[in-house]
């Protein structure tokens, strides 16, 4: 293993450490606290004016962490573009939600559109800056990469923003969305080593980074990670798995993200066309919860099961 990569994990675990016990109470005294609906699972009730934006955290330590590796590492350039960038957005939803106090933050339009461009840029820097082609590993099928040509561009837009939205709505438990990243995180991680890709040491800062910041937001969490959390994982996982060729590896290793976006969905598409229920509540880890699973549970169960899907991803290269 490239003791880069370890040096990355450990540095953005330590700082993760040292930089959360000074952030953290100063989230509280600028009473960036959490806002939780009322129509949500009553035990959430109390996590009400816990800290947020702790994305803040990860961002710092894993910025600080690529720094020292960046000189001429294209990959790991362009990969921290997209994940600063998105983090920049979830930034701006969470400073309006709860500093300008208006619930909904960022409207869907604005999003989008940041989103977009932020996305083309990448597909720009993966073109032209890398000097990538259009090629994708399918899972299966014994290292076959088939040319999607212009099919490419829109698998990469639909993509990456299915991706970053669905690492956002895997964000609703302590410690949810940071023990599935942390695990396919070391999954990208391991296979960019192997094919001595530069994005391995920014896999494992994001891994280190990850590890740390468990430690105040594994439950009861101490500090939430926010959309700028939520959205920089989110553009992270997008963008290693098509900078590996792996996008289509996203439906096994990142299986738990991909259930929680078909809940919400077939929640909303189900509703609106017979006004009943499919789910006590969406996404499916609410339902979990309301069907009498303790969270912490919920949050074992689905580590557990994206531990195993990498493990299935291993084998699918």
């Amino acid at each position: 293993m490239d003791r880069d990569m370890i040096y990355a994990a450990v540095i953005a675990f330590l700082l993760n450490i040292v930089v959360s016990p000074v952030i953290i109470p100063l989230l509280h005294r600028l009473k960036f606290g959490q806002n939780v609906r009322d129509d949500g699972p009553q035990e959430h009730l109390k996590k009400a004016g816990t800290p947020t934006m702790g994305g803040i955290i990860i961002l710092t330590s894993i910025l600080i962490t690529s720094t020292l590796f960046f000189k001429d590492n294209k990959e790991l350039q362009s990969i921290l573009f997209i994940t600063v960038g998105f983090g920049f957005v979830g930034f701006l939803d969470d400073y309006i939600k709860v500093v300008k106090k208006r619930s909904l933050g960022l409207t869907a339009i604005q999003k989008l559109v940041l989103q977009l461009i932020i996305t083309v840029i990448f597909g720009y820097l993966l073109r032209f800056y890398i000097g990538m082609d259009t090629k994708v590993l399918i899972p299966f099928s014994n290292g076959m990469l088939i040319d999607f040509g212009y099919l490419y561009y829109p698998l990469l837009i639909f993509g990456v923003l299915g991706v970053v939205n669905a690492v956002n709505l895997t964000d609703g438990l302590d410690g949810l969305a940071a023990s599935v990243t942390v695990i396919i995180a070391t999954f990208f991680a391991v296979v960019a080593c192997a094919y001595k890709s530069g994005a391995d040491v920014f896999a494992a800062a994001v891994a280190g980074s990850l590890l740390g910041f468990l430690l105040f937001n594994s439950y009861p969490a101490r500090v939430f990670m926010g959309d700028t959390g939520s959205l920089a994982l989110g553009g992270f996982v997008a963008a290693i798995s098509f900078m590996l060729k792996m996008p289509l590896f996203i439906l096994i290793v990142g299986v738990i993200y991909v259930i929680e976006n078909l809940s919400v969905i077939m929640q909303v598409g189900y509703f609106k066309a017979t006004h009943k229920r499919i789910f006590k509540m969406a996404p499916i880890h609410h339902h979990f919860e309301l069907s009498g699973w303790k969270e912490t549970k919920v949050v074992s169960v689905f580590a557990i099961i994206t531990a195993f899907m990498c493990l299935i991803g291993l084998v699918a290269i």
